[in-house]
């Protein structure tokens, strides 16, 4: 067994794929997502909680819209922060890898919704970052945060003072008034709770038939690859 083991480790290399930068925008992303989504919810539909307690002791309600901002905040600028580093981080954090502009990447886009829906066994994606189906995903992903920045923002234009707010004003004008503003950022609060629990399906999913490492890689950063398909992987990130 100790020798069938070592056969197998042999044919895999490790690779050094997700950057610090992005393993802590990943994280920071997914805590943001996680208070928004809750207090969001809470602001959207407030719980009538009963309270004896002195009225001081009461601005419950007023925390979690502190809170909701706060992380409002800190949601927007790591967004800005990941669009940068597509610029500047390694070829598996560029912003190439998640727009299909090739037919290759259409191909791959197939093969990948073959295994993950179909279940059917394909030949090996080469990619050894993102699939392609995944980083078209996030790309969409990407839109839909920039929609919840921009509604949440002018949502918050009209009973916030401060300049910054007052920069998303015109949202919802342009979607003619608040109301439209409001569903909007509630159905994209659920597209994003939908979206992880996919996304946390599949990454298991594809960590245990690539069997790569998947899983662990948003936490260390490295993935393996098999050495058959080493070449491959270069020759592909040219």
């Amino acid at each position: 067994m100790d020798k069938a083991l070592q056969s197998q480790q042999t044919l895999m290399h490790p690779k050094y794929v997700w950057e610090l930068p992005v393993r802590v925008y990943h994280w920071t992303n997914a805590l943001c997502i996680v208070v928004l989504s809750i207090t969001g919810y809470i602001i959207g539909d407030p719980p009538a909680i009963q309270s004896a307690s002195e009225a001081s002791f009461s601005y419950w309600f007023g925390t979690v819209r502190f809170v909701h901002f706060i992380f409002a905040y800190l949601f927007l600028v790591n967004f800005i922060f990941r669009i940068y580093w597509g610029f500047v981080g390694n070829r598996y954090a560029n912003w190439k890898n998640f727009i299909p502009y090739t037919k290759r990447h259409w191909t791959d886009m197939w093969d990948i919704v073959k295994v993950d829906i179909l279940q059917v066994k394909c030949k090996d994606n080469p990619n050894l970052g993102h699939n392609a189906l995944a980083s078209f995903t996030y790309f969409l992903t990407f839109i839909a945060f920039l929609l919840q920045v921009l509604t949440g923002f002018g949502i918050y234009a009209a009973m916030s003072p401060a300049w910054f707010p007052q920069l998303f004003e015109w949202v919802p004008a342009l979607l003619g008034g608040d109301f439209l503003t409001r569903e909007i950022h509630h159905i994209l609060m659920w597209f994003f709770i939908l979206f992880a629990l996919v996304h946390v399906y599949l990454v298991f999913y594809h960590d245990y038939i690539e069997r790569n490492g998947t899983t662990s890689s948003m936490i260390g950063g490295w993935k393996f690859q098999e050495e058959g398909k080493k070449e491959r992987e270069r020759e592909i990130g040219k």
